[in-house]
């Protein structure tokens, strides 16, 4: 691709940025009003799930060779964790487009292609596990509320089928599904994928290679588990502080099922509308009135825009440096 053509596509990166910030400054304000300050505080208390996960992702890279170019710290994972979710949770990007920005950050700090691209898809399939195990954990607990109830009987059922899904995907990159995906891909893509991350043989074998070695994968999950855990936090202080406090156990509750039902509808850009819904209903489930429900699901996305927001701009700012021929972000940097 070229200079122009990558420029063209920060620039419409920003306005697509700029024009969610500005969508979503009404949401902002609505929360404060049910929160005040306290939507800043809940929102931060993000950072907690974030640095869970980049651990979990680095523990699936390592360290690589000795030497500060090959240096792979837990802030440079925390950086990449920042930018992924903010380009899945605000940009029409279907939930993909964070990990084509972050494999790109991988390959620039000198993980190979292949390591790379294995890394994020092992990473999105442990994800997905310990998502599972996280729903069933919730489900269990708001069946123990309002067994029976409609929303119980709806997570069982999403439960079920996304279950095998998981299995499938993950029978599918031990098999070596990736040189027939990479295949596809040129087609699209053209070989700028190709020379990004490697071909789909040289993917198969580092996918295999993090298979390998199923401890490290295992330890990688489970720090993902504990993520979607303190994400229940961030829910459990919003609605303290909002005068509608929960117990822990309800707060994990809401916090798995509306993940779950949000990554259900991947193909909406920002769960719009879906991420609501699912408040109100589980909320209801949990004794909250729907006010309440409703101020959570503003608070949710009030604190995509505070955390999201500046990192999205930081993020393009960075890679339009890189293309206009700036100076290269240094290898010892914490974020890059």
């Amino acid at each position: 691709m070229s200079r122009a053509a990558l420029l063209l596509a920060l620039a419409g990166l920003a306005v697509a940025t700029a024009l969610v910030v500005h969508a979503g400054f009404g949401t902002v304000l609505a929360a404060f009003a049910t929160a005040g300050l306290g939507v800043v505080w809940a929102s931060l208390v993000h950072v907690l799930p974030m640095a869970l996960n980049a651990r979990a992702w680095q523990l699936l890279v390592g360290r690589g060779s000795p030497g500060p170019r090959r240096r792979r710290s837990l802030p440079f994972f925390f950086w990449l964790v920042w930018v992924r979710e903010a380009v899945n949770g605000l940009l029409p990007v279907a939930r993909i487009g964070g990990e084509l920005a972050t494999a790109r950050l991988l390959v620039r700090r000198g993980v190979p292609g292949p390591q790379a691209a294995a890394s994020l898809v092992v990473d999105m399939t442990a994800s997905l596990a310990s998502q599972l195990v996280f729903t069933l954990g919730g489900i269990a607990a708001l069946a123990s509320r309002a067994p029976g109830g409609p929303v119980v009987r709806t997570s069982w059922i999403a439960l079920a089928a996304a279950a095998p899904i998981v299995v499938a995907l993950t029978l599918l990159q031990r098999a070596g599904a990736f040189e027939t995906t990479a295949r596809l891909a040129r087609a699209v893509a053209g070989r700028r994928l190709a020379a990004l991350v490697g071909s789909g043989r040289r993917i198969d074998r580092a996918t295999t290679a993090v298979y390998r070695r199923p401890g490290r994968v295992a330890r990688c999950a489970a720090w993902q588990l504990a993520g979607w855990a303190a994400g229940g936090a961030e829910i459990w202080a919003f609605l303290a502080f909002a005068g509608h406090p929960l117990t822990v156990p309800d707060a994990l509750a809401v916090e798995a099922i509306v993940q779950a039902l949000s990554s259900a509808a991947f193909v909406v850009p920002g769960a719009l509308g879906v991420q609501e819904g699912a408040f109100v209903a589980v909320g209801g489930a949990v004794g909250l009135p729907p006010d309440a429900a409703l101020a959570l699901a503003l608070a949710r996305r009030a604190r995509d825009l505070l955390v999201f927001a500046p990192v999205l701009a930081i993020w393009q700012w960075r890679e339009a440096r890189v293309v206009l021929g700036g100076r290269h972000p240094r290898a010892g940097d914490a974020l890059s």
